[in-house]
């Protein structure tokens, strides 16, 4: 199962053209959005 996710991440990012460096800066600020989303209606309400 393993294998199979690392060969299917790394053709998406080959078809998308991004490197694994550009990968991981978009789940960080992907990880970022939502996170600070979550927090604002936790603690809106």
């Amino acid at each position: 199962m393993i294998n199979w996710h690392k060969k299917y991440v790394d053709n998406v990012l080959k078809s998308w053209g991004i490197s694994n460096y550009q990968a991981m800066w978009i789940s960080f600020l992907k990880g970022l959005i939502i996170g600070g989303t979550i927090i604002y209606y936790l603690f809106s309400f």
